[in-house]
């Protein structure tokens, strides 16, 4: 029995011929960029993360670097960051000609350690990029106190945590902006390339439409230097569909998630902390042991492959050397660059599935 990280033909084959009925549909209106389909599925978005509007565009990146210029950032300004996070939630920031300001994430949690945020906050200081990782929501209420107490945006990164909730509710709401990514791997994932933005701010919403759509609000007349950024019908499509789903597979992925905290035993096996306050849909099930390849290389071998993020922590990636930061800085996220894992982790995998994951990993001894 091989257990892929990943598979996402087993999702596709449960709505196949609902994804082919909605693509015909798209198909039969020429509604290819932008359109109803992705205004449907915007209204629907908005609706289920209990915000007033989301604004679709064509990736999650895209969303995070809008986000940024709809908040007037620009050169000059600085923007904090989880040192531990994809890449993408610098790049937000980077494409503004501001710059990223890495902050170190909690031992337990691996989220942004809110207790060290205010040292590094200065005058440029503009906003904090706070990071739902893996699907579990940061300390939102600690974040959103000193983004308050400073004047500063506070932008939620929801590209893992589809339907996720902090103390009761969905994520998606608490900061001026929040980004999703739909790409296809998500728990709403796209049948192609996907991301989008909610808020309840009309002002930004605004905005976002015209930054995504060349910089203009009537067709030919450009108001400001824009990027084409829309969502095609055929992904919003497919995201309406799988929309209906999502909390189905959400509560599968929590009940994998459950048989992996309650059956891994092994004392060399960390897994991340789950505070009262939130409630994670699993985008990711991230472990932590000594040694990491001997680990992935023993499950290689009993036919379990996992995946791995993310293993260079942002501030000490090569593009940002100019920054100047070095190892030491961030020893948290080193160190969980250093030794995570991530177990396979998809609503369609098999309890028998699991509970082989479980055994393979309780039997693993330090070599």
């Amino acid at each position: 029995m091989n257990i892929p990280f990943l598979d996402l033909k087993k999702q596709y084959a449960q709505i196949k011929q609902e994804i082919f009925t909605r693509f015909e549909e798209v198909c039969n209106d020429t509604a290819f960029s932008g359109g109803k389909y992705v205004e449907q599925f915007e209204k629907n978005f908005a609706a289920y993360c209990d915000t007033q509007y989301a604004v679709g565009v064509n990736n999650g990146t895209s969303a995070l670097h809008l986000a940024m210029l709809a908040l007037g950032i620009g050169p000059g300004d600085e923007v904090i960051v989880p040192a531990n996070t994809f890449i993408a939630t610098a790049w937000g920031v980077s494409y503004c000609q501001a710059t990223p300001v890495f902050v170190d994430c909690t031992s337990d949690t691996w989220e942004i350690d809110a207790s060290k945020i205010a040292e590094k906050i200065t005058p440029k200081t503009k906003a904090i990029a706070g990071v739902h990782l893996y699907g579990q929501p940061f300390d939102v209420d600690a974040v959103k106190a000193i983004a308050q107490q400073h004047n500063l945006f506070l932008v939620e990164d929801a590209a893992q945590a589809h339907g996720a909730y902090y103390k009761g509710k969905r994520v998606g709401g608490f900061g001026e902006m929040a980004c999703f990514s739909f790409y296809p791997g998500k728990n709403l994932g796209a049948y192609g390339e996907a991301g989008g933005i909610t808020t309840n701010h009309e002002n930004y919403v605004k905005h976002l439409h015209s930054l995504r759509s060349h910089g203009s609000t009537v067709r030919y007349y450009h108001d400001e230097i824009g990027f084409n950024m829309r969502m095609g019908g055929l992904e919003a499509a497919s995201l309406d569909v799988k929309l209906s789903y999502l909390d189905g597979w959400n509560a599968r992925r929590k009940a994998i998630a459950k048989m992996y905290q309650q059956g891994i035993t092994n004392p060399h096996i960390k897994m991340q902390a789950q505070p009262a306050f939130a409630d994670s849909v699993y985008h990711l099930f991230v472990i932590t042991t000594d040694n990491r390849d001997d680990l992935m290389q023993y499950l290689q071998q009993n036919q379990v492959f996992p995946g791995l993020h993310y293993p260079v922590p942002c501030h000490l990636q090569k593009a940002y050397t100019h920054l100047g930061y070095q190892p030491g800085d961030c020893p948290q996220a080193e160190y969980l660059a250093a030794h995570c894992l991530s177990l396979p982790m998809f609503a369609e995998l098999s309890n028998e599935e699991v509970e082989k994951v479980i055994e393979v990993l309780n039997q693993y001894k330090v070599s």
